[in-house]
């Protein structure tokens, strides 16, 4: 029998451009998002089970399945995303023949996190299943194949950005086409700006987003409409992302804040749902405390928010967030994307 397999890949921050990711906007106007990939993982194993049998768990979710390996699970919950990726990858590389293997995962961000945590989660996985059968498959060919079994065989709405991000690692300047042409640019960052800007940001996890598949839908029949507001919005988000690209390389933190405020203003024009009371509150409650900018990571209603902050202030901030109930942190940036060994 094989030995077992371990993959992780990281999960990423949307730092702008969020939104111009999804279809139809990007396939008729082209998207343009900037991400980083942070130290928070989704991490999922696969070990031989005897003939004729196969389980998963993800035990962070508490779920599970188990029963007769077959070609073709039926995509029923739970774990509708596993059984998707089991599928894809016994029709793509095995012809059909079953594959019976324990698959266990979980990840360090809940989902609807606003940190890309279910294609992460699909990206490791499919990682794991690349390292157990040695596919040839390289960084692109991962990342659509995260796309099409999320977004098409298991038909979950969102954009593009996360499955590229989980599967190169880093930071990266991402363009998305029609016929889900994607250019993925890796950015060379002075190490100064990498740990100043480590040194500014401040996550809040404001708790899980229920909102996402419902402001996608929202944001895509809004384009669909054409209306006005939606698609003056998503154009001013990507030149937000073009504009935040440039503060980054150049170290420019004074433009950096006001291209992420400017961003944050027209991200909440895409759909009704993306902020909230909540949201509203723990933003201005940030920016009293000495916080210069900030947005939700992903489509919103929910999840981590970020902000940048002068260092000197990060504690005040930080504070003053906890005061509200949630969860604070910081986060580091990482450099590699998603990983996979043998034991």
């Amino acid at each position: 029998m094989k030995g077992s397999v371990r993959a992780r890949a990281p999960l990423r921050l949307g730092l702008a451009g969020g939104g111009t990711d999804v279809s139809p906007f990007c396939d008729q106007h082209g998207g343009y998002v900037l991400n980083a990939a942070i130290d928070k993982y989704a991490y999922a194993m696969l070990d031989p089970l005897p003939e004729g049998r196969i389980e998963m768990v993800a035990a962070d979710q508490n779920q599970s399945h188990a029963g007769a390996a077959v070609a073709e699970l039926e995509l029923t919950e739970p774990l509708r995303l596993h059984k998707g990726v089991y599928n894809r990858i016994v029709r793509d590389f095995r012809g059909g023949e079953p594959l019976p293997v324990r698959l266990t995962t979980f990840s360090e961000a809940p989902a609807g996190s606003g940190l890309g945590s279910s294609s992460t989660l699909v990206v490791a996985i499919i990682k794991a299943f690349v390292e157990y059968l040695n596919l040839p498959l390289g960084e692109y060919e991962i990342a659509r194949l995260a796309y099409q079994i999320e977004r098409i065989d298991v038909g979950l709405a969102g954009g593009r950005q996360d499955q590229y991000s989980a599967t190169f690692g880093g930071f990266n300047f991402m363009e998305f086409y029609a016929d889900e042409r994607v250019v993925v640019n890796p950015l060379r960052i002075k190490n100064w700006i990498l740990t100043e800007l480590e040194a500014s940001l401040v996550l809040y996890f404001t708790g899980v987003s229920r909102q996402s598949a419902a402001i996608i839908d929202e944001q895509r029949k809004n384009v669909e409409a054409k209306s006005q507001t939606s698609l003056d919005a998503s154009f001013a988000l990507k030149r937000e992302a073009v504009s935040m690209k440039e503060s980054i390389l150049k170290g420019d933190f004074d433009a950096l804040a006001e291209s992420m405020r400017s961003g944050w203003l027209w991200k909440k024009q895409l759909a009704s749902q993306i902020t909230n009371p909540q949201i509203d509150e723990t933003y201005e409650t940030a920016c009293r405390h000495g916080a210069l900018a900030g947005k939700v990571s992903g489509a919103g209603g929910g999840g981590f928010m970020f902000f940048l902050v002068e260092p000197r202030r990060r504690v005040d901030v930080m504070r003053a967030l906890q005061a509200l109930g949630g969860q604070v942190g910081g986060c580091h940036f990482s450099k590699h994307g998603t990983e996979g060994w043998k034991l």
